[in-house]
């Protein structure tokens, strides 16, 4: 069983804050942190630590960050062999500000991510026909990921997007065509659909919007108020577990490799989104953003005293 990535990857300088800054507000922080990140990154990390086999298509650039990125991912035992090293793109970088609660305010520059094309994905044919789940993002350009997801779903395998950065428009019916799963948070929500949900039925009414216009498949997350989900045949809300949240950077990348992997090892739908609800929930217990994603014991563990 094999989940791929087609994605970002970034260097992350991280700074922690009582609370967030008001527009040109200078605060002091209490610290700060450099890591992995990028959501192709922290979903390749997270669906790794879970214990899936894991393919990653990106891009770093031929730089100290590219080759800090590289380092970690190595770490994390994930392979490089479809990482590519643009020599003519700076390695994407995020700041992120971290305050009260572990909310957060981002800044993504692309770098090298930017690049990343249908070459990248014709490079990883061979791995990608034997991926059983494709995760994709919006950090990369949308025609790089959709050849990817051609030839995914031509060999059977299932696409999950995660629609982040938020749209800013609906999407066309040739991309919700290409995709089986969409999970996009309240924001992302409201860039698909011109609503925000704000309670666990309101997400539940998106989720069975998002079906409607031509999703197969559409969970739609509340951050710490839990998740819906409206499938083929299942459908149904997931409430929030109760964690101490220090840290929610990357918190959804962790909830799509857990649902990546959950998928990949057949559970069914709602078990599938209660996984991935408690990888999601688990990881903002941590500080960072790859760094934080919890191992398969950790979650076993956790759903076990649930």
């Amino acid at each position: 069983m094999t989940v791929a990535i087609f994605g970002s990857i970034n260097m992350d300088v991280i700074a922690y804050l009582d609370r967030l800054p008001k527009p040109g507000e200078t605060l002091h922080g209490s610290g700060y942190k450099m890591g992995l990140g990028g959501k192709g990154a922290n979903q390749a990390v997270a669906a790794r630590k879970l214990g899936s086999e894991v393919r990653f298509i990106g891009r770093t650039g031929a730089d100290s960050f590219g080759d800090a990125a590289r380092a970690e991912l190595t770490s994390y035992d994930v392979d490089l062999t479809h990482i590519r090293r643009d020599e003519g793109s700076a390695t994407g970088i995020a700041i992120i500000k971290v305050g009260e609660g572990g909310q957060n305010m981002i800044t993504v520059i692309a770098g090298a991510n930017g690049a990343v094309d249908q070459s990248d994905a014709q490079a990883a044919k061979a791995d990608l026909e034997q991926a059983r789940v494709l995760l994709l993002q919006l950090e990369v350009p949308l025609k790089g990921a959709l050849a990817a997801a051609k030839i995914v779903r031509g060999k059977g395998g299932t696409v999950i997007l995660d629609p982040a950065p938020a749209p800013k428009e609906p999407f066309s019916a040739d991309i919700i065509a290409a995709v089986d799963v969409v999970t996009p948070n309240e924001s992302e929500t409201a860039g698909l659909l011109g609503w925000q949900p704000a309670t666990p039925d309101d997400a539940l009414r998106a989720a069975r919007e998002l079906k409607s216009k031509g999703f197969r498949t559409a969970l739609v997350k509340l951050g710490a108020k839990g998740v819906a989900f409206s499938g083929p045949t299942e459908e149904g809300f997931v409430p929030p577990f109760k964690v101490t949240a220090i840290d929610t950077v990357a918190a959804g990348d962790s909830f799509n490799g857990g649902l990546a992997v959950a998928l990949d090892e057949g559970k069914s739908l709602a078990e599938a989104v209660r996984f991935a609800a408690a990888s999601g929930a688990l990881s903002t217990t941590k500080k960072g953003a790859s760094a934080a994603a919890p191992t398969r014991a950790e979650i076993d563990a956790f759903l076990a005293a649930q």
